[in-house]
């Protein structure tokens, strides 16, 4: 008896793609049921049970502001915004949820020293358009020191100071007055060995020391014992008992 059995599977992959993963696939196929009925009291009734249902499945909307707001949002894109229902709020569109932010442009101005950076030629600038004489040096100063601090920064040596006012004798075009320019000194930490491994050698050597004079001293207190011991003391298992 020869039986010819055919057996279908229901594979995820010949399925409709999941809108909102997160509400799974029943409450998707609810609401295609829900688009199918013919009247919209019939609608309307279902769809109050599937916001139910939604909300019950992610609690954790709840905490966010206007909770059934956002599941009626959902509700419609889990639609594919087909579905006819009386929402009691406004109704979203495809367009309004799907919307691409604006391109954000990018600076690409090219910088002259990168190690001072780009704020240092909009500081320059501006020092330029300075008509005081006496805030126009003041800013100038303040200009040098900061362009002495960021070389340190990322160099880790020592800069002379005929650098950093040719540099910015550079950056300005020669338009800035550099003649009374006093910069300040800038520390620069240097590589030395790490104090922390001399503290750790001399702590074994301390440690070292400690035990070998402990020691030492417990040696000297063991003699000290002997010599104070009696000299009677005999061995139970040897010597014959004195009648």
């Amino acid at each position: 008896m020869n039986n010819t059995v055919e057996n279908k599977f229901d594979y995820n992959t010949s399925r409709d793609k999941l809108i909102l993963a997160e509400y799974g696939r029943n409450v998707q196929n609810m609401v295609e049921y829900i688009c199918e009925l013919p009247t919209k009291e019939e609608r309307n009734k279902y769809a109050q049970v599937v916001i139910d249902m939604m909300g019950f499945l992610n609690p954790h909307l709840r905490d966010v502001p206007d909770f059934k707001h956002k599941l009626w949002d959902h509700l419609h894109i889990i639609s594919g915004f087909r579905i006819d229902v009386d929402s009691p709020y406004p109704t979203p569109t495809k367009e309004g949820i799907n919307f691409r932010p604006e391109v954000l442009s990018y600076p690409q101005n090219r910088i002259k020293f990168k190690h001072y950076g780009k704020t240092i030629e909009l500081m320059i600038k501006r020092a330029k358009e300075i008509t005081e004489p006496e805030k126009k040096q003041h800013m100038v100063n303040s200009i040098a020191n900061f362009m002495k601090m960021a070389y340190v920064l990322w160099n880790k040596d020592h800069v002379a100071d005929e650098q950093i006012i040719s540099d910015l004798n550079d950056l300005s075009g020669g338009e800035l007055d550099l003649s009374q320019v006093i910069l300040n000194r800038v520390d620069v930490k240097q590589n030395t060995p790490s104090s922390s491994s001399n503290n750790g050698r001399s702590q074994k050597n301390n440690n070292q020391n400690n035990r070998g004079g402990g020691g030492q001293r417990h040696n000297n207190n063991n003699q000290n014992n002997n010599k104070n011991r009696p000299r009677n003391f005999q061995n139970n298992g040897g010597g014959k008992r004195s009648n």
